[in-house]
């Protein structure tokens, strides 16, 4: 078959933005990630597509080896934004770290990934916008999440063995 992708117009693209929006309203991630791909082959600066693209992707997070975590982290670190670049960073970060808790991961294995993630917080929230308190709320997430377990369980567990002497 010999398809190929037709090109959307540059006045075609505010309501295309808005229509990824509303994909990714709607659960369909997959939905949201195509129009952000058509916008950004017209248009490959455009913020919102870059923001919303690298949400889309990580709303598909499963925790397992086929999330896309790089791409969509390579998306979101070409806002140029300073804050967004910061909070939406640490957003994919946390997604994926409780994309893997759900899946099992031992959590002392991903600890390191919430404290990345807490560490974009602090960085975006130093820098946020008036009233703005994202990065906050996203900060207390996670460190409620860290507290909803005992902290032997964040710690990596050493092995002893009984070499039978």
């Amino acid at each position: 078959m010999d398809y190929k992708l037709k090109s959307i117009s540059q006045a075609g693209i505010a309501e295309a933005i808005s229509k990824a929006e509303f994909y990714r309203v709607l659960n369909e991630p997959a939905e949201s990630e195509s129009i952000c791909q058509d916008v950004l082959a017209t248009d490959p600066g455009n913020q919102d597509a870059l923001r919303i693209l690298g949400l889309a992707i990580s709303d598909q997070f499963t925790g397992g080896p086929q999330d896309r975590y790089a791409e969509a982290e390579g998306f979101l670190q070409r806002l140029t934004d300073p804050y967004e670049r910061a909070y939406f960073s640490g957003l994919a970060h946390e997604r994926r770290a409780k994309a893997q808790l759900r899946a099992g991961r031992p959590p002392h294995t991903l600890l390191v990934l919430f404290e990345e993630a807490l560490r974009l917080y602090e960085q975006a929230a130093k820098i946020s916008p008036k009233g703005n308190d994202d990065a906050i709320l996203r900060w207390n997430r996670c460190v409620r999440i860290l507290q909803s377990r005992p902290e032997e369980d964040w710690m990596e567990k050493v092995e002893t063995f009984d070499h039978g002497e």
